[in-house]
């Protein structure tokens, strides 16, 4: 008996499943018409779109590394973040490519713990408030909004258990940049508290799972329907919850940076977020109050690919995001492509001259450049200014390479617009040389820089400070599925770069603080690996003197000044 009722289950399964393969075979040849290949390919057509699917985030699983010079790196990257010995065996997996610029090594090598620790940058000596970096290398701008608040809060507790700086972004300086600020000031924090009995809850849950479930919980018990319960940071000590009071006079703020809040660098964009009033004008009196909790500011003229200004599509608009930037909630946020106050060279210096006046602090700007023109009009005003004892010039010139940029860019300027960074930094460390004002100005490198070997050629060729992007993502988590636009219809599956609260608050928040604090201390330590086999006892000795240049011939290059000379020669020839 139970063989036949057996049998007649399997009897009726197939029965079903033919009938749905065949109603399935008919729709797919002669009812839908949106895609062709099914017309002629019913069914099994399909998997050219699963495959299509699965590209992307199973990519880096599969053969070499295509965009980044070698997996090899990528693998760097994880395992630093991870704290785990980083060592290679018998052989590199992926050979770096050539052309490629090559380490001198020194006959009579250094130890390790001979060479200094000493990785200070000094930015804006002859502001009232300069600031020193206690690190060569910073996390480069990454917008709250772009990056969800979990990632956010990662990195800035990365950033301050590290000691190293964080850029805003152009999002401007969210409340997660407050995280680690516990020893705040009511007089300049809105703090909403709640009842025993929600305490009580949040204190159950935590017993019973854990503090992100509590927190979670918590928030939604105390402020209900509220579109801008995210913009609150809690504090889980006291249980209760707070955010800056940007309607707080001036005089209410903190006089220097408070010292449990990491060294923020303020970016503003053309779209002025962060810095501006309801109608989109500067608001010089929120950029002053801003500027209390950061040490420095950047003017954005131009990132990676990004020439027509940032991107933020609008399902990454929350309510939260709109707060911060004073925008409508889920409309596009798309920045103008001109600064607004840099319609001339002369009207931009002025602009800087006004943001150093107010903040006391260094100023300086990101740009992308092609060629000389990009970068000697810059060179002639600054000159001419100091010259003049005319103030306001840039402290620092970031210089961000023109291979992509992340979250939203347009396509068709990926790879098209701006040199690498290699070429832009040792092109502008000529020109602000030959224009006799190289110590007046710091230069900043930022773009596909991962590995202590990029430090150290970059550093070679010019750079004073670096800012890295992609390197920090991936120590974060991120695993590169190239879904952080939020424009495909896919979200970031690690719930590092994206607005969707089912992903990213399922992110481990400390795990990749120190992660990210990890990653940054590898790359210092095995800097100071290589400048001990260079002979070299502290950065500051690195020049383009201690560089070679293999080209794809094989051939060896030791004149770095012949080799820029022709490479820029032969770009400037093809047109490129």
């Amino acid at each position: 008996m139970e063989f036949i009722e057996s049998f007649t289950f399997w009897e009726e399964f197939w029965v079903v499943f033919i009938l749905v393969i065949v109603a399935w075979y008919i729709h797919d040849k002669y009812v839908q018409r949106d895609h062709q290949i099914l017309v002629n390919y019913p069914i099994i057509g399909r998997l050219r779109y699963l495959f299509e699917e699965i590209r992307e985030p199973f990519r880096q699983y599969f053969g070499d590394e295509k965009f980044y010079e070698s997996k090899d790196k990528l693998d760097w990257v994880y395992k630093a973040a991870r704290d785990k010995p980083n060592y290679a065996s018998f052989s590199p997996s992926q050979p770096l490519p050539k052309p490629k610029f090559m380490i001198r090594h020194a006959n009579i090598v250094l130890n390790d713990n001979e060479v200094e620790n000493n990785f200070e940058v000094l930015f804006g000596e002859r502001r009232k408030k300069p600031f020193i970096s206690k690190s060569i290398i910073a996390r480069s701008a990454m917008s709250d909004g772009s990056i969800s608040p979990e990632g956010t809060r990662a990195f800035v507790q990365g950033s301050f258990i590290g000691g190293f700086p964080i850029n805003s972004g152009e999002g401007g300086v969210t409340s997660n940049f407050f995280v680690t600020h516990e020893k705040y000031d009511e007089s300049y924090m809105k703090i909403v508290d709640s009842n025993n009995f929600n305490k009580a809850v949040k204190r159950a849950v935590k017993f019973f799972f854990n503090g992100a479930v509590a927190a979670d919980v918590y928030r939604k018990l105390v402020f209900r329907k509220d579109l801008e319960a995210e913009t609150y940071i809690l504090d889980m000590e006291k249980e209760r919850f707070y955010r800056p009071n940007w309607d707080a006079p001036l005089e209410a703020f903190p006089k220097e940076v408070p010292s449990d809040m990491p060294d923020i660098v303020f970016q503003i964009s053309s779209g002025l977020y962060g810095a501006r009033d309801k109608d989109g004008k500067f608001d010089p009196d929120r950029y002053q109050k801003v500027m209390r909790f950061c040490q420095m500011t950047e003017i954005k003229l131009a990132q990676g690919a990004k020439q027509t200004g940032g991107k933020l599509s609008g399902q990454k608009v929350t309510p939260a995001v709109a707060y911060y930037r004073n925008v409508e909630a889920y409309k596009d946020v798309f920045s103008p492509n001109r600064f607004p106050f840099a319609n001339s060279i002369e009207e931009l210096f002025d602009f800087i001259g006004t943001l150093q006046e107010m903040s006391e602090k260094p100023v300086g700007i990101k740009i992308v450049i092609s060629d000389l023109q990009n970068i000697e009009p810059y060179a002639k005003e600054i000159k001419r200014r100091i010259d003049e004892g005319i103030n306001g010039y840039p402290d620092y010139i970031t210089l961000d390479a023109g291979s992509g940029g992340s979250a939203t860019a347009p396509l068709e300027m990926m790879e098209r617009v701006g040199l690498n960074v290699r070429d832009s930094v040792y092109l502008v460390n000529k020109v602000l040389t030959e224009y006799g004002i190289r110590d007046k100005v710091r230069i900043v490198a930022s773009g596909k820089i991962l590995t202590p070997d990029d430090v150290i050629i970059v550093m070679s060729l010019g750079a004073d400070f670096l800012q890295i992007a992609r390197g920090f993502m991936m120590s974060a988590g991120c695993i590169r599925a190239r879904y952080c636009s939020g424009t495909t219809g896919r979200q970031c599956p690690v719930g590092l770069a994206t607005q969707d609260k089912k992903k990213r608050r399922k992110y481990f928040v400390f795990r990749h603080a120190n992660y990210v604090a990890n990653y940054h201390k590898n790359l210092l330590k095995n800097v100071k690996g290589l400048l001990a086999i260079m002979g070299l006892k502290n950065i500051k000795m690195l020049d383009q003197n201690k560089l070679l240049f293999l080209d794809k011939d094989s051939r060896v290059h030791d004149d770095i000044d012949e080799v820029f000379r022709r490479k820029l020669d032969l770009a400037k020839n093809k047109g490129e």
